[in-house]
């Protein structure tokens, strides 16, 4: 069983040693699943779809993991073309190779402004995946019960440049992430 993940800046684990899919590649080795990380830097959903064809289709994963929406946010990306994109993406892989969809959400923002401007993309991946059947995992929403759990400071899970999280930032990704999979991965084994 193969899983790819496919997305932007911090599925790429920009600005970390160790990024969540670091993590998630140890959590599925460890339950004999070949994880393949083909995120970069600064890429949003219009790379996506250009790299698609070499990017995701020769892999031909069972489970694909779109993660793509703080890079189109701050690069303007529209959000009807950010839709329209991941709708793409979704077809594509399901005309092609057909596997699960998981499409997760990124950390919050403490700027409302920021907040505001995400959170846009953020219900348009939960639109995209109830439209579509698709897995949604609402990372931001895990992000913020987690920091009043555990009474840690936004500031202590981010790079100054607030888009992008610290190692201890992916840590919270890679839990929301797993316990998603958690659920999916045994109806595949």
């Amino acid at each position: 069983m193969r899983i790819l993940i496919r997305g932007g800046s911090i599925a790429a684990g920009y600005g970390v040693g160790k990024g969540y899919a670091d993590s998630l590649r140890e959590y599925c080795a460890s339950k004999g699943i070949a994880l393949i990380n083909q995120s970069r830097f600064k890429e949003n959903s219009f790379d996506g779809i250009r790299s698609f064809d070499e990017d995701v289709d020769p892999f031909k994963p069972e489970i694909l993991v779109v993660h793509f929406g703080v890079d189109d946010a701050f690069e303007c990306v529209y959000r009807s073309e950010f839709k329209e994109n991941l709708v793409t993406i979704v077809k594509r892989a399901r005309s092609r190779f057909n596997p699960l969809i998981v499409m997760p959400t990124s950390q919050p923002f403490e700027n409302p402004y920021d907040m505001q401007a995400v959170y846009n993309y953020y219900r348009i991946i939960r639109e995209v995946c109830n439209d579509l059947n698709c897995e949604v995992v609402s990372v931001h929403t895990y992000w913020a019960s987690w920091l009043e759990e555990k009474g840690v400071k936004h500031s202590d899970l981010v790079h100054d440049d607030v888009r992008y999280p610290n190692e201890r930032g992916h840590e919270i990704f890679a839990h929301a992430i797993i316990q998603r999979l958690e659920k999916i991965i045994p109806s595949y084994l």
